[in-house]
């Protein structure tokens, strides 16, 4: 039988029982440690849901940061470049001819050899399909293109091959040999099109974008080729195959090659100053770009292409009449001319517009419609740039006086 020891208190003549003390002490001891518990939980609930709610929002704020920082990174590597080039990108097009050319026979000059005649006989001039290919820029939403008279302008077909893939015929609505300006179009429509700038307002020396399709590339993925340069000069005149007028060009430093040929040439705003048109290579054994490319400037390209939409073609079919050689100190001499400048005329046909005109051989040209006559190619980029109907007014040295010939260049 347990019992329970009581201690026997005198109190007031009363007797009382008290718990004994080691007892007492655990229990107190439980109590405390319930209470700093309980109060612990209480107290890590509090401040670990504040420490959590801080914990995220530091999460947060770092996110932020770093979404801040890449967002300026990419902000840094975004410039009017990249912008332009992803706005005008879509506009640019591949451009791929066929063109049936007359080849002469290597085997003709047998023709007229008694012994291989047999073998040759009748052997002329062949024909053969070249492919070719160049660039071009949308202009318009219905789908009119401009590229160079060189890309298209002799081909029997055409076809266009746009950034999204799709390749379109096309028809040539016009071109002009003499300022390299042909005009295509495909049957689209709510195409994106290129803005076409002032090239009066281009600075030397600020950033041009070159967009196009050289040796070919853009076939590969369906998209232009990007190049950067400056403007290395503007109103630039080029010497170039035969009749061609290459005046008012822009050069640039831009890469542009074999290809190129009919892209535009862009300004840091998205807007077109130029088409690419020919390249400097430096010599025969090169093909590539050296850094001396010239665009036709864009004012130029606009004038000529209103009139092709219009007319189809820029009628030239005028006959001046007259044939010239440059002055040297020889020709000044024997004309006692104060300097070996300008062309002297050395025949006038008979009957002719020149000869209309009064115009007479040995009448020497200083100057034509308002531009200095240096040598035969400064005339003949003047004539060459002119239209039916227009007036060709020259000012010349005859006898050792000045003198005014006025020529209307009309069909002949």
């Amino acid at each position: 039988m347990k019992t329970e020891n009581i201690i026997i208190s005198e109190n007031n003549g009363e007797i009382s029982p008290k718990i004994n003390s080691h007892m007492g002490k655990k229990i107190l001891l439980s109590t405390i440690v319930l209470l700093f518990l309980t109060s612990g939980i209480l107290i890590g609930k509090y401040f670990f849901n504040g420490n959590k709610n801080d914990l995220n929002n530091s999460v947060v704020q770092v996110q932020n940061s770093l979404e801040e920082n890449n967002k300026n990174i990419s902000d840094t590597r975004e410039t009017a470049i990249t912008r332009t080039v992803k706005k005008v990108s879509p506009a640019v097009v591949g451009i791929n001819v066929e063109e049936v050319r007359e080849v002469q026979d290597p085997f003709s000059m047998f023709n007229n050899d008694p012994f291989f005649k047999q073998f040759f006989q009748n052997r002329g001039p062949q024909t053969q399909v070249v492919k070719e290919l160049g660039s071009g820029f949308i202009i318009s939403e219905d789908g009119y293109i401009l590229t160079n008279d060189h890309v298209a302008g002799n081909a029997t077909k055409i076809s266009v091959t746009m950034t999204n893939g799709e390749t379109v015929d096309a028809k040539l609505i016009g071109s002009d040999r003499n300022t390299d300006v042909a005009l295509i179009k495909i049957e689209k429509n709510n195409l994106p099109f290129v803005k076409l700038g002032n090239s009066d307002d281009v600075i030397i020396g600020e950033w041009v974008v070159a967009l196009g399709n050289p040796f070919g590339l853009f076939e590969i993925n369906d998209k232009p080729t990007v190049t950067v340069g400056v403007v290395s000069a503007t109103d630039m005149k080029v010497n170039a195959d035969g009749n061609r007028v290459y005046k008012d060009m822009i050069q640039t430093d831009a890469s542009i090659n074999a290809g190129n040929s009919g892209g535009p040439l862009l300004n840091a705003d998205a807007e077109v100053i130029g088409m690419n048109t020919i390249i400097f290579t430096g010599g025969g054994y090169s093909n590539g770009s050296i850094g001396v490319g010239f665009a036709i400037s864009i004012n130029r390209v606009k004038k000529i292409m209103e009139e092709i939409k219009m007319n189809g073609k820029i009628e030239r079919n005028f006959n001046v009449g007259f044939r010239i050689q440059g002055v040297d100190e020889r020709i000044a001499k024997y004309l006692k001319l104060e300097k070996a400048e300008g062309v002297v005329i050395v025949e006038v046909q008979k009957g002719g517009l020149s000869d209309n005109a009064g115009l007479k051989p040995e009448d020497v040209v200083i100057e034509a419609n308002g531009e200095v006559v240096r040598n035969e190619r400064d005339l003949l980029f003047i004539v060459n740039d002119l239209k039916t109907g227009e007036v060709l007014k020259m000012k010349i040295i005859r006898s050792g006086s000045e003198k005014e010939i006025e020529i209307k260049l009309v069909a002949g």
